[in-house]
């Protein structure tokens, strides 16, 4: 067995230190150029539409297409069931009713209430008009991101859900998102990729209509160009490299922790994986399991660079210094492998999502527990939380005022109209009650 490349750390300070270099992994200097780029990619896509995103798709896919053949055919969408397994139909069936069952009871509800003097106050939940998902591609297939955008939209009753997804090598789409998609309600499917695809999304070409949110993870490009829309459209997140943070005590089970980890090592070479635990013991174990399963493992080169950068282990005193140092990285997964993983919730603060006890991998929420997973990274979960119906929806203020209120409220608007200089809002209630 190798010498492991996951370091164990006992010091508080150091500690700190090392998770917030690791948090800030996605902020290297290098990003300036690329969002140079990537600005006069969206710029030519706004300009030029179909013919831009042609030349592009062309350039960095290796695909040459013409603008009819952008969008997938029905006899595509239809093939696609026939290209793949019957579980693995069965699979994405099941993940569906539970993403759409967990969904359905996350919808805003609209709602008025009535004080006196017939004054009614309230908010009104409408969904977008159209909704843009962005679905990986190119060598890899994500149906599971397919059906955690896809759902919160058509459970939210937008009435147009446009996907963009880049071609393979064979300028197809993968069957099984193709299945996903189909399976989650979307039939309007593009072969395009990158920043391109959010340009065409953000401002229309003469074949991909424009839309007013867009949503779904991607690589640096499809990130700064999400960054560099937002305006024009809304967005779910601005999403960085995944993360894990396990918190586990001396019940744990190494060889499961271990796992953990590289479950989240092997999406990106930036991927973090971190272990706090109580447990000298347990961080010793962790190590060695490590690498023990990554001797063999099929994405080893990409999986070893992220545990090497961003994998880390740190023995803490207590659980409660363990929720302080997760508060402070405030990681996009949170696992509790301990014995009381409920009596921890209270001191955990920011998360984006809490995967509670030890049956319950990160993997259960990745495909079907229901909970999306898509979720707020690099520290983002201070403030963000995961793709939802919500994100989907927005809301207008209900405000009516009888004749008997505003004559009330009369005195205290044009004081405070005056206050601010604004002449025409003091009429504008004087008026109606002189």
């Amino acid at each position: 067995m190798g010498i492991s490349m996951l370091r164990i750390i006992d010091r508080q300070t150091e500690a700190q230190i090392e998770l917030k270099r690791i948090g800030d992994r996605n902020n290297s200097d290098d990003i300036r150029p690329k969002e140079a780029l990537v600005r006069e990619i969206v710029a030519k896509v706004k300009q030029n539409g179909d013919r831009a995103l042609l030349e592009y798709t062309e350039k960095f896919d290796r695909q040459v297409f013409k603008a009819e053949q952008l969008r997938v055919s029905g006899s595509e969408l239809d093939a696609a069931y026939q290209q793949i397994s019957k579980d693995l139909l069965r699979a994405i069936q099941v993940a569906c009713q539970k993403i759409e069952a967990f969904h359905r009871q996350r919808v805003p509800k609209s709602w008025v209430q009535f004080e006196e003097d017939n004054v009614v106050l309230g908010k009104r939940y409408t969904p977008v008009d159209r909704a843009g998902l962005y679905v990986p591609g190119g060598r890899a297939s994500y149906p599971s991101t397919v059906l955690m955008n896809a759902i919160p939209a058509k459970v939210a009753q937008v009435p147009r859900i446009v996907m963009v997804t880049p071609p393979g090598q064979d300028g197809k789409i993968n069957p099984a998102v193709l299945v996903a998609a189909q399976e989650s309600g979307v039939e309007e499917i593009y072969r395009v990729g990158g920043a391109q695809a959010i340009g065409a999304l953000a401002y229309g070409t003469q074949t991909i209509p424009q839309v007013d949110v867009i949503t779904g993870p991607g690589n640096i490009y499809v990130t700064l160009a999400k960054k560099v829309v937002y305006g024009t459209v809304g967005i779910d997140s601005l999403a960085g490299p995944s993360e894990v943070l396990v918190i586990a005590d001396e019940q744990a089970n190494p060889t499961y922790v271990a796992a953990d980890l590289l479950a989240q090592a092997e999406h990106d070479p930036m991927a973090a994986a971190i272990l706090l635990t109580t447990d000298v013991n347990l961080a010793q174990k962790v190590q060695q399991e490590v690498t023990r399963q990554l001797e063999n493992h099929p994405r080893k080169i990409l999986t070893e660079k992220a545990i090497a950068h961003y994998g880390l282990i740190v023995v803490v005193d207590s659980l409660e210094e363990a929720a302080e140092l997760s508060n402070l990285f405030a990681p996009e997964h949170l696992e509790l492998e301990i014995t009381e993983p409920w009596d921890l919730i209270e001191k955990i603060r920011h998360a984006g999502a809490i995967f509670i006890g030890n049956s319950t991998p990160e993997a259960t929420g990745d495909y079907l527990a229901g909970p999306n997973h898509t979720l707020p990274t690099s520290g983002a979960a201070r403030y963000a939380s995961a793709l939802g119906v919500e994100t989907f929806m927005k809301h207008s203020s209900l405000i009516q005022y009888s004749s008997t209120a505003l004559k009330k409220m009369s005195s205290t608007i044009q004081i405070l109209a005056q206050a601010e200089g604004l002449t025409s809002h003091a009429d504008s209630v004087k008026f109606r009650t002189e």
